[in-house]
């Protein structure tokens, strides 16, 4: 019967570690899409100027 209880136990924790990798996947894939779209999201990283490392700083 512990067997069982344990198989039981090991099946769920499985279970529920595959709908998390899913989860994840999921998320992955929508945040490629959403760049791919060029969807911007507020807080987003922010990129330099590309000319801005042309010129050298005054001293």
């Amino acid at each position: 019967m512990f067997e069982y209880e344990l198989h039981q136990i090991r099946t769920a924790e499985l279970a529920r570690q595959a709908q998390h990798d899913r989860l994840v996947r999921e998320a992955r894939r929508a945040r490629r899409a959403s760049r791919r779209d060029g969807g911007h999201e507020a807080g987003g990283r922010v990129s330099a100027p590309r000319d801005a490392d042309r010129f050298t700083r005054a001293a």
